[in-house]
């Protein structure tokens, strides 16, 4: 009885993808896992960070009121055009870089140089606005009061619902000031540095200023921050105990404080992933100088490079939108 054998090229053959299977190497291989865990990764805070903004809506900050700086533009109210800005940079990099994919498949070494640097500028200019971004953020600009509840009050001009800033009403009250520490102080606060103004001299500067109004951090039907009229805002502002100015990880001027914690664990995560990016392609850069490939006889790693930076990008496109847009 005959037998019928298959020979170890027609097995290849019908494997079709022999020892690279879909016709990608070990090295691209893993590139692919390290794409699909990270992006497990962003999945999992973009969904903490939904849940917790649900359960908070009604006093989450709104972003057209808290990113609304622009570089060299100082008091003009230019709500998240920084942002947008920023974000159009890094999808520009995504078509340069794909520009130097192209050229090192055709072997061309001044065209894959070229296009690179262009996609170094482009990252670098993203990781500086990111840092610039954040400390604005960080700093704030206008100051705001925290009740004893924790419930942040910000200050309005009553005529034109713009934002107050304190140090320009405040009461210039020359006392004695002393930071916090944990064993005197309110409700065992310590504080490293003392706010520019002291709480007494922003109550009784308010208390002069009749046009100015409090904005509380609680929506209303409209999806508005509640502003309280003139005798609610005398009440409520007896009730602050701590002036708070910018946002970190314990306070935050703009609102909910969860707001500020996932600001800068997301945002400062990407910007690590673009910061990293910038650094290898640098090295890629210099590699595709001095011939590197050439003597390979492929650009395959400029491909490799690539498929991190487009992962990058992409996900800065679901950052900006359900942190910033929606």
């Amino acid at each position: 009885m005959e037998v019928s054998t298959v020979n170890e090229s027609e097995e290849l053959e019908v494997w079709s993808g022999g020892n690279k299977p879909l016709q990608a190497n070990y090295g691209k291989m893993m590139m692919w896992f390290f794409i699909v865990s990270d992006a497990l990764t962003f999945s999992g805070f973009l969904v903490s960070y939904g849940f917790s903004r649900f359960k908070n809506i009604n006093s989450w900050p709104i972003a057209d009121q808290v990113f609304t700086h622009f570089p060299f533009l100082h008091g003009v109210d230019a709500p998240m055009y920084y942002v947008a800005f920023m974000t159009f940079i890094l999808i520009f990099s995504s078509v340069t870089m794909v520009l130097a994919v192209d050229a090192g498949h055709n072997m061309n070494k001044s065209k894959a140089a070229f296009y690179m640097l262009l996609t170094i500028f482009g990252g670098a200019i993203f990781v500086g606005s990111q840092a610039w971004e954040w400390k604005n953020f960080i700093n704030g600009e206008y100051g705001a009061l925290e009740t004893k509840g924790g419930q942040i009050l910000q200050f309005v001009n009553g005529e034109n619902g713009k934002r107050a800033v304190i140090h320009d009403f405040s009461k210039t009250i020359l006392t004695d000031r002393t930071n916090h520490i944990k064993s005197k102080g309110v409700w065992y606060f310590s504080e490293k540095s003392l706010p520019s103004v002291s709480l007494l001299e922003v109550k009784e500067g308010f208390k002069l200023n009749s046009n100015l109004l409090i904005r509380t951090e609680i929506l209303d039907e409209k999806g508005e921050k509640t502003i309280l009229s003139r005798k609610e805002s005398l009440e409520i502002i007896e009730h602050a105990q701590l002036v708070v100015e910018g946002a970190n990880l314990i306070r935050n001027e703009y609102g909910n404080r969860l707001f500020a914690n996932f600001f800068f664990f997301i945002t400062g995560f990407h910007g690590f992933h673009v910061f990293s990016g910038v650094v290898i392609n640098i090295i890629i850069f210099f590699n595709i100088i001095i011939g590197t490939y050439e003597r390979r006889g492929h650009y395959e790693m400029v491909e490799k490079v690539g498929l991190y930076w487009h992962f990058v990008d992409l996900v800065w496109v679901f950052v900006f939108t359900f942190f910033y847009l929606v």
